[in-house]
Order: structure tokens, then sequence, then C-alpha cells
């Protein structure tokens, strides 16, 4: 299979990295010509551009940092869509907009999957990341030898759509647990407590998390660095909202995520890293919260291996 890959920023250029390692015949295209450089220098071919890559190609992903890019993009394709061709959306995005860009690759004889990733940049750069697919069972099965060069942990969560609505979700869940540990930290340090004896308090406990076992980490050893920023955050709490807001839930806890992060991105920048969230406390408090022994960036030590489909126990 040809594939294409479009936006090789921070998720997307680890994600291109993997299909290049495991032998995939790989065309890339950036609006960073500096980007796809370097992926040709390891490689891959140049895509020259979308629709290039779309007739030139049996399969194009997408990985790019906003819905209105993803639209671009696909707009640009859509007149090289024929019989046989698949758009894969690795983009965190809204969910009716991938339905709406879908039909129109449908409508020209193509496929389409909603296929985002979790589990943070040090995994995407291993294929060691989990990926959500959104697509009917016989698509899925074309694209899973591709998937699982990708990702370790793989599952087909039914209708195109479904699994950006589940993206924004955990990426919501992932935000209240970095702000949760922040206040956590904080209070921590102030009442005197060792703070590297603090994270594997907090480790081996019914308080831990993915996010406290990397994100943590990078607080405390000062780095602040996750390879994730704040403007990337408030697109997908954003997003989280829409849909309950749409759904007519009355959140009361999201809003208030949204607000501080709104004043993080005030302090710190636009796309300031989600990490620096603690400074906000550390600003109030006078405190630093630092320990020695962690790293300033995190590594994926797991094995690398060929990914799997995930079976949900309660269909198994």
């Amino acid at each position: 299979m040809k594939v294409g890959f479009i936006g090789l920023g921070n998720v997307g250029g680890k994600l291109s990295g993997s299909l290049l390692r495991n032998g995939v015949d790989l065309s890339v295209y950036d609006l960073d010509e500096e980007l796809v450089r370097a992926k040709v220098a390891g490689g891959a071919r140049d895509g020259g551009s979308p629709a290039d890559m779309m007739r030139d190609c049996d399969a194009v992903i997408t990985c790019l940092p906003s819905p209105a890019a993803s639209a671009a993009v696909v707009e640009a394709m859509l007149p090289e869509v024929a019989e046989g061709k698949i758009w894969l959306e690795m983009s965190t995005t809204d969910a009716s907009e991938i339905k709406r860009l879908a039909a129109l690759v449908q409508d020209a004889g193509g496929a389409a999957v909603d296929c985002p990733v979790s589990g943070g940049c040090h995994r995407a750069d291993t294929g060691n990341i989990s990926i959500y697919a959104g697509c009917d069972r016989a698509t899925f099965d074309r694209v899973l030898p591709l998937l699982t060069h990708m990702g370790r942990r793989v599952l087909h969560v039914g209708d195109l759509g479904n699994a950006s609505v589940l993206k924004v979700m955990t990426n919501y869940l992932a935000t209240a647990n970095l702000l949760t540990l922040c206040e956590a930290l904080t209070v921590m340090k102030a009442q005197g407590m060792d703070m590297g004896m603090t994270y594997e308090a907090i480790a081996m406990s019914s308080g831990t998390s993915f996010v406290h076992e990397t994100e943590s980490q990078l607080i405390l050893s000062g780095s602040r660095d996750v390879n994730f920023t704040m403007d990337l955050i408030q697109k997908d709490i954003g997003l989280f909202q829409k849909l309950a807001d749409d759904a007519g839930v009355p959140l009361e806890i999201s809003p208030m995520i949204i607000d501080l992060m709104s004043d993080g991105q005030k302090r710190y920048g636009e796309r300031a890293q989600s990490d620096r969230m603690i400074e906000r406390l550390e600003e109030a408090t006078g405190l630093k919260v630092l320990a020695d022994g962690f790293p300033q960036e995190l590594i994926d030590d797991e094995p690398e291996e060929r990914g799997y489909e995930v079976k949900p126990k309660r269909l198994m």
C-alpha cells in the first residue's frame, strides 16, 4: 500500500516516522518544508501537494492542528479521490466536521476513517501509542495493518465520528487530571513533604494516573515540556464542551477548566506548554514545586512491537 502523510508536527512527525521505520512506502507533505526535507532524508518521498498525494497513494493520512486545516486539505484532495482510495484523519477534531468531510470523500468513491491517537508524544515516537478507529468494519480491516505500525493498541469504535468523540473526552479527562495534580503537588510542597516521596506515594495509590506517571515527572524536574501546548488543549476541551452543549448536558467543571487554561495562556502565551500551569500556583505561593532525579523529557522504554486490535471485554 502506498501511503501519504500530511502534517509532520509534534504527533504527525512521530507517527509518520513509525511508518518509515517499518518499511511503509511513504510520501509526506507539510507547509514547513524543513520537516518535509527531514523525512525525505529518512527515506520518504516529497508528496508535492495534497492532491498529488491522493492521486498517487492508496491511502492518505492527515494529522493537523485544527478542523479548518483538515477541511482545507481534504477539499484540496477531493478532485483526486476515486474508488478504493482511503482518507484517514488522525487529527483531534470535531466529529460533525469529520462526518461532513467524510461524506464528500465517500460521495467521490473513497472511504474514510477517523483514527485519533492517545497516549503522549513519547509513545507516538515508538509506535506504542493507542489508536481509536471509527469506520465500517470492512474499511477497518483494510487499514488495520497500517494502524498497527503506528500504534500498540487499536480499538474499532464503530461508526465514523465515534473516535473523535471519544478522543476529546480523553483529552478533557487528562486536562482535568493535570490541573488537580498541580494543586495536589503544590499543597504537598506547602506542607513540607518530600516531593520525590510524594510522587511515589501518588504513583502507588488509588490517585495515580497516566498523567501523573508522565507529566508530574516533567513538572518536578522543572522541564515543564510535555510537547503539548495550551492552544491544543483549549481546542480539545472546547470540542468536549461543545459535545456537552449539543447534548444539553449542564457541565460545571468543564467551564472552570476552560477559564483556568485561558488564564494560563494570558500569563505564559497562547502556545505555552501545558505543564506550565503549575507555575500559576508557584507564583501565588512563592514555592518551587521541584525535586531531584526526574527526567527533562519523557522517553518510552517499552520495546516497540507490532500493534494489535483491542477486543472490548463486554463483546468477547
